[in-house]
Order: structure tokens, then sequence, then C-alpha cells
């Protein structure tokens, strides 16, 4: 599993793509390859505009803007730490969530 978007991300990479959107890029890799292949997004595509749909907390924290998306519509858009301090956050509700289970 995740071969296909191993492959695909090579190819965006040998092209060197200005704009590189990813949808759920890493769902079908284990967490220790996702951050490899998170620090080499970040390293290789820092001058490029990169679009991504995650479900993993860690893919989006240091991320430029965060979009958070409820039931099909958009209920924030900030960057992370904002959104983290940010009373109510749907975002900073999923990062406390997401901490709790990783520390059990």
């Amino acid at each position: 599993m995740g071969q296909r978007q191993l492959f695909c991300l090579g190819r965006a990479l040998l092209k060197r793509s200005r704009i590189l959107v990813l949808d759920e890029a890493t769902a079908s890799i284990d967490n220790a390859t996702d951050a490899i292949l998170q620090k080499t997004i970040r390293l290789e595509f820092a001058d490029c505009t990169v679009i991504t749909v995650a479900h993993r907390i860690p893919t989006v924290m240091d991320y430029t803007k965060v979009l958070a998306i409820s039931d099909g519509k958009l209920v924030e858009f900030d960057e992370p730490k904002k959104l983290i301090n940010k009373e109510g956050s749907l975002f900073g509700m999923l990062v406390k969530e997401y901490w709790a289970r990783t520390e059990k």
C-alpha cells in the first residue's frame, strides 16, 4: 500500500512542480514513512504552494494555514497555532483529541 502515492510524489519532485496538491497522499503509509515524506515535502517544495487534504494532525501542524471543514462546510481558516489557542476551535479540539490518544 502507498506505492502509487510515492510514485506520484516522485514524479512531482522530478517535474519541479510549482503547485502541489496532495489528497490523503500518505494515508496508506505508516507513521514513520509519513514523517520522512512530510520532511521531504517541506524541503523540496519550500518555494511552492502546497495544498494538502489530510486527517493526520502532524501532517498540517507546521503549515501556513489550516482550513477546517465539518459536514461539508467551512468552519475555520487560520494559522494552526492561532486555531489551537482559539476557544471553541474545531481544529484545536482535534489537536487535543489527537495528542490525548497518542499519549496512551
